[in-house]
């Protein structure tokens, strides 16, 4: 009996029960661009570290003798997607993934969540964040935002970073092995500008207006279109323009319903239109 008749991507990240982010959105996302999405838990939470109080209990410590049931049942992917990785050993875990599934014709995208603003995250040490550069040779996307490319790349944060300083990180993470990366989220005034890179191509802008404030979430909606669209073999540069434009709508949607920030954008609104 074969399980592989449907397209099936692998998305390796956090559960959050609520708040809109990780798993529990790229679920339905993913499902809804009609492919199957196999969630590989790297810990569970009650809801996300954005809340004052929160349960976390980790997973690490299961993940080998999980992904081997998938092994033993003879899945294949199409895609594998990673997010938050809050440990080495889970760095050490996903790579072996990657060398267990990652056969001709599967597509990886890596979202390096590691920090922003210029800042690594209150709970995640540089260290991690050099051994998060081991993951990137595995990457056919990548997916950073400003900060996260710069540490990748051990290039200095600025805020006013200009287009050929944008390409010049590009072509460093490119040649670590990524032949297709969108720097996203970089505000320039009141927009935000994704830097869309294509290994022998020219790069590209595609730009948003900024809508509110910062929320959770909007990171794994746009990596999970990307990675949906990748395994249907669409053309980069318009999955990264169709995510943004969807973010952009939800935002806008979010901001009409009264949403709390915490509580991230209400995509669900807007699926049937993905």
């Amino acid at each position: 009996m074969s399980h592989n008749k449907q397209k099936k991507i692998a998305v390796i990240n956090d559960f959050c029960g609520f708040g809109r982010c990780s798993l529990s959105v790229s679920l339905p996302i993913i499902s809804a661009m009609k492919i199957q999405c196999c969630p590989l838990p790297t810990a569970i939470f009650s809801n996300h570290t954005g809340y004052d109080s929160f349960y976390r209990a980790d997973f690490t410590q299961h993940m080998e003798a999980y992904s081997e049931e998938w092994y033993k049942l003879g899945l294949t992917f199409n895609g594998i997607l990673t997010g938050f990785l809050g440990s080495a050993e889970q760095i050490d875990i996903v790579k072996h993934f990657f060398e267990k599934f990652k056969t001709s014709g599967v597509v990886t995208i890596v979202d390096p969540v590691m920090g922003d603003y210029g800042k690594l995250y209150g709970s995640y040490p540089i260290q991690l964040a050099e051994r998060m550069r081991s993951l990137v040779p595995y990457a056919d996307i990548l997916t950073p935002n400003l900060t996260e490319a710069c540490i990748l790349t051990e290039t200095e944060y600025t805020e006013t970073i200009d287009d050929s300083a944008l390409e010049m990180i590009c072509k460093r993470l490119s040649d670590m092995g990524s032949k297709y990366i969108v720097i996203s989220g970089i505000e320039r005034d009141d927009s935000l500008v994704n830097f869309v890179y294509e290994y022998g191509k020219k790069p590209i802008k595609i730009i948003e207006r900024k809508i509110g404030p910062c929320r959770s979430g909007t990171g794994d909606v746009f990596s999970s279109i990307i990675a949906a669209e990748a395994v249907k073999g669409e053309n980069f540069s318009d999955s990264v323009q169709r995510a943004s434009s969807f973010i952009a709508k939800a935002l806008r949607c979010t901001i009409e319903m009264n949403i709390p920030k915490t509580d991230g954008i209400c995509f669900e609104e807007l699926l049937t239109e993905i």
